[in-house]
């Protein structure tokens, strides 16, 4: 049995009423007022939610070594200044990362909801976690944190993103049906115009070998890549793969897997996806050079001012590119992956951080990312398959030390899951 953390015997009740057939399913939500509020409540039980407030002044100095561990560029910090950071911080060392995510797990996880967790893990029950996090918990990596043992978060329970109820609830939401045999419409490391290869928006991937794993991936692809390409090294780096192709590959795609950039803005309506766009293609961002950018506004709303019209989205989107996932991080949480859902997504994966390239940290640790991600959402039910793969790479990193195994890759992804509103109940 796993077990997250030793406490007190508390109240266990609350999981009476499961149904032994049905999977157990808590949603959980963190508020920042001050102190970090948590709450959560079990699916099978919504009427007995559970409420716990953190006190702040413990959780800060583990959050702050956190954002100190990760690439993304703290205040006042470049790029290079925050990759160089990163790659001699606590997550490239595996003594330094154990510390740093066991602070994590003594002082963010309730002890009353890991009481819960372990019960059901000793009745061999694997939970599915649904949290919604706050602006200050938005990077944590909630499936590498450790219990008592050294086991891991993801190895007790599945680990999905909460969407706000106004997003996967909202009026008129339609969600795209799931069709594992349908098309994939692919952006792999689209040419970006007039951006060198070695420059800020440039390659993330480097050249992709006809024997690699990437190679692979796209070669099992075959027919139902979108668009069509001659060879599978065609694939990748196109120059051609503009915002107005995209949508209308995304209009019959079953899914949408994007490896590229991804900038983030003050409000998350600006975090933008760069595709071939040149500057004079229609949208909501101001041109950078000879390049205009796709923003989280251009697909909720629609890039034609003219006449604009919310893009359609498949049932599954990756985004593998960095901080593709940070709509938590903002005030009123909004960004790519919300405007993803509003129009369409159910599942939506996305990276907490920056990622660094294998050029920055070679082993394989980004294209193994890659392959993992795409695996993932191939698969039935793809919270759960990415899940596996975190077991196993945590298990590899605790093993071997291995960098391309480190929680610096896998910690940083994340599944968004929002399935078809419930209808509600006429008065």
């Amino acid at each position: 049995m796993v077990r997250l953390r030793r406490r007190p015997a508390v109240d266990l009740r609350v999981l009476d009423g499961l149904d032994n057939a049905a999977r157990p399913v808590v949603q959980v939500k963190l508020v920042d007022a001050g102190d970090l509020y948590v709450s959560w409540r079990w699916e099978h039980a919504p009427g007995e939610p559970r409420v716990m407030a953190l006190d702040r002044g413990r959780l800060r100095p583990g959050l702050d070594d956190l954002a100190r561990a990760l690439p993304s560029p703290l205040p006042g910090e470049d790029p290079e200044g925050a990759l160089g950071r990163a790659l001699g911080g606590a997550l490239l060392d595996r003594e330094r990362e154990h510390a740093l995510t066991t602070r994590l797990a003594q002082t963010l996880l309730p002890f009353h909801l890991t009481a819960e967790l372990n019960e059901l893990g000793a009745r061999g029950a694997r939970p599915h976690l649904r949290i919604q996090p706050s602006p200050s918990t938005a990077q944590v990596p909630w499936e590498a944190l450790p219990g008592d043992a050294g086991e891991r978060f993801a190895d007790l329970v599945d680990v999905s993103v909460l969407t706000p109820a106004t997003v996967r609830n909202a009026t008129g939401r339609r969600v795209a049906p799931w069709d594992r045999a349908g098309p994939v419409a692919a952006a792999l490391d689209p040419r970006v115009p007039g951006v060198p290869d070695g420059s800020a928006l440039g390659s993330v991937l480097g050249p992709v070998e006809s024997g690699s794993a990437l190679a692979a991936m796209a070669a099992a692809l075959g027919p139902r890549l979108r668009p069509s390409a001659a060879t599978v090294s065609d694939a990748f780096r196109r120059g051609d793969l503009d915002r107005d192709l995209l949508e209308a590959e995304l209009a019959t795609a079953a899914r949408f897997l994007y490896v590229g950039h991804v900038t983030t803005a003050e409000h998350g309506l600006g975090a933008a996806l760069h595709l071939s766009c040149p500057a004079s293609a229609s949208g909501r961002a101001a041109p950078i050079g000879a390049h205009r950018p796709l923003t989280a506004a251009d697909l909720a709303f629609g890039h034609r001012t003219d006449a604009p019209r919310p893009w359609r989205l498949p049932n599954r989107v990756a985004m593998i590119a960095c901080e593709s996932g940070g709509d938590a991080r903002f005030a009123e949480p909004s960004g790519l992956v919300t405007a993803m859902v509003q129009t369409g997504a159910e599942y939506v994966t996305a990276a907490r951080w920056a990622l660094p390239t294998d050029a920055a940290l070679p082993g394989g640790g980004l294209a193994g990312a890659v392959v993992a991600v795409n695996d993932a959402h191939e698969a039935a039910d793809p919270v759960a398959a990415l899940a596996a793969w975190q077991r196993d790479r945590a298990a590899r990193w605790w093993r071997s030390g291995d960098p391309s195994c480190s929680p610096l890759f896998w910690g940083a992804f994340s599944t968004a899951y929002a399935p078809t509103p419930t209808p509600r109940p006429n008065p």
